[in-house]
């Protein structure tokens, strides 16, 4: 059984959103640029409060750019 992680949409979404850079979203959602990279290879997950920032971001809801599950379908 594979491991169970947050995963994201966030790459997809960043392009999805005028080809919008790491350094774009992170100035938006007040983190560093490393903090989007870890994001977007799933070594990372985010606090409940970043993770709401974010979708905001993307005007989407939480469930549109996180998902729970087994392993990354990026991967």
């Amino acid at each position: 059984m594979g491991k169970i992680l947050v995963s994201n949409y966030i790459r997809k979404l960043r392009f999805d959103h005028n080809e919008m850079t790491q350094q774009q979203l992170a100035d938006k959602v007040g983190v560093t640029r490393q903090t989007i990279v870890a994001l977007e290879k799933g070594n990372y997950s985010p606090s409940l409060e970043l993770a709401f920032r974010i979708s905001h971001a993307f005007k989407l809801p939480l469930e549109e750019v996180f998902f729970y599950g087994e392993n990354s379908e990026e991967r």
